[in-house]
């Protein structure tokens, strides 16, 4: 597969250390930098036909109470956008967030003309870039993906943040998961390897200039994902139950049509096989 440079904008995360490997293997010529890099942009930028942003600096819980924490996404972004001011060839691909910009949808699964309505200052964050680049793309393409909560090998274990790899976690070590409210909170888990395959495709279109949601097409319950984890890992976990926060989503499955009718893409990993090749790979490390 032959391509222009790749900028993957905030590369080093999970999402993006998995993308930067998988085109690595087909042969593309990827560059990584960080957010807080973005003076090397003037010499990349040329270079690369396509622009991947996953900087993220937040996540739902890091910013509860703390919104000045969101400019630490904004300032890259559009210290970004003005070193891509004059190089409307160069396509565009954001990573958003499919599990927070809805908050609270009116149905499931929830499709991408939905009302965009946050319940936490990250998903609003996302919100307000998503907005700044409806006015970038009236010039170039831009495509917007809205992923699910992503999960797989060698995601890096953070308070808070990423629930498939902290059960996980606390099925190895034996300690206490926290469930903030009933359990009955429906998520979409994607595997990350899924993701990949979509933003992939989407390097190959570089007219592509839309908004999709990628996930697993299926919910569960947080009760239902520990059983499963319960079930992969072979042993019983122990939770501790803490009162609902404001900033949680009660429930968020994604319609992954508009994905499956551009890409011909479909999730190829679900729930129980994910879980198995995270737990693999944990036993490994």
């Amino acid at each position: 597969m032959t391509r222009d440079g790749i900028l993957l904008f905030g590369g080093t995360g999970f999402i993006g250390s998995a993308l930067a490997q998988r085109l690595c293997r087909e042969g593309c010529k990827v560059h990584i930098l960080g957010r807080h890099n973005a003076d090397q942009l003037a010499y990349l930028l040329p270079q690369c036909g396509t622009v991947v942003h996953l900087a993220s600096a937040t996540t739902p819980g890091s910013s509860s109470g703390h919104p000045g924490l969101e400019l630490n996404n904004f300032a890259p972004t559009l210290r970004l956008l003005e070193a891509m001011q004059h190089r409307p060839e160069t396509h565009l691909i954001f990573f958003s967030s499919g599990g927070t910009v809805y908050g609270n949808p009116d149905r499931l699964p929830v499709p991408e003309s939905a009302p965009l309505a946050p319940l936490s200052y990250h998903g609003a964050g996302k919100v307000a870039l998503e907005t700044l680049l409806q006015v970038f793309r009236r010039e170039r393409a831009v495509t917007i993906l809205r992923p699910a909560n992503a999960y797989g090998p060698a995601q890096t274990l953070r308070a808070g943040f990423g629930l498939i790899r902290a059960m996980l976690e606390h099925a190895r070590r034996g300690t206490t998961l926290e469930i903030w409210g009933d359990g009955e909170n429906v998520r979409d888990f994607v595997y990350v390897d899924d993701v990949v395959e979509a933003c992939t495709r989407f390097i190959d279109l570089p007219a592509d200039s839309g908004t999709y949601n990628i996930g697993s097409g299926r919910g569960y319950t947080l009760k239902e994902a520990v059983a499963t984890a319960e079930m992969v890992c072979g042993v019983q976990l122990s939770t501790a139950y803490k009162p609902a926060r404001g900033a949680d989503v009660r429930g968020v499955v994604l319609d992954v049509s508009r994905l499956r009718v551009t890409l011909d893409w479909q999730p190829a990993v679900g729930l129980e096989k994910g879980l198995r090749l995270t737990w693999a790979w944990m036993q490994r490390t």
